[in-house]
């Protein structure tokens, strides 16, 4: 299996899993959940297959990011549909379209700082990823989505969701900003991150001097 093969399989599992979620129907979401969750879990083995085989391209560099904002902006419009006839009434279908609108912006706004960052698909450096504590990022939280829809807490996940879909934007958009004005390339969440986790050398060299 090629890296994009394995890109366009985990586009296929988390579309089908989103589309679930717009009928309103609490089985047809847990299966969905479970879809959706798979997709996306499924989507972390690209990269490393396309490293392993030697066969990272620009085009399967673009595929990803294309597949994932649009996963996402699925899950948010399928969510919306479906909870058009609950308590949320027409809101769900409004947090759908903004977190929908999040997830596109948010892909627009990365692709903009690889480029800023001279980023090269060639190399195997890191893009800008998302903001990670303690080795996990953001985007794990989605792995949260299977057992909350399960339990019955979907709502106030959907809602949570939206919300930190427009914050992840105004922090990609304030990455973008400041990396204009520095006209130096940012560091990326992982290279912080590996940043941090590096010994001082220049501490070690003046306690041996």
């Amino acid at each position: 299996m090629t890296p994009n093969q394995m890109t366009i399989l985990s586009a296929a599992a988390a579309l089908t899993g989103a589309v679930l979620f717009a009928f309103g129907d609490p089985v047809l979401a847990n299966w969905g959940a479970g879809a959706f969750v798979l997709g996306r879990f499924l989507d972390h083995f690209d990269g490393e297959l396309a490293r392993q085989k030697n066969m990272r391209t620009r085009f399967g560099y673009h595929l990803d990011y294309a597949v994932g904002a649009a996963s996402y902006a699925a899950l948010f419009i399928c969510l919306g549909m479906g909870f058009s006839g609950t308590v949320l009434g027409f809101w769900s279908i409004t947090l759908g379209l903004l977190g929908a609108s999040a997830a596109i912006v948010s892909m627009v706004l990365n692709l903009g700082i690889d480029r800023a960052q001279d980023f090269d698909t060639s190399t195997g450096t890191d893009s800008v990823g998302y903001p990670s504590i303690a080795g996990f990022e953001l985007e794990d939280g989605i792995y949260l989505l299977a057992p909350i829809t399960w339990l019955g807490w979907l709502v106030p996940f959907f809602v949570a969701a939206g919300i930190g879909a427009g914050l992840y934007t105004l922090w990609t958009l304030a990455t973008m900003l400041r990396l204009r004005r520095s006209g130096a390339p940012a560091q990326t969440p992982h290279e912080i991150e590996r940043e941090q986790r590096r010994p001082d050398r220049r501490g070690d060299q003046q306690l041996q001097g």
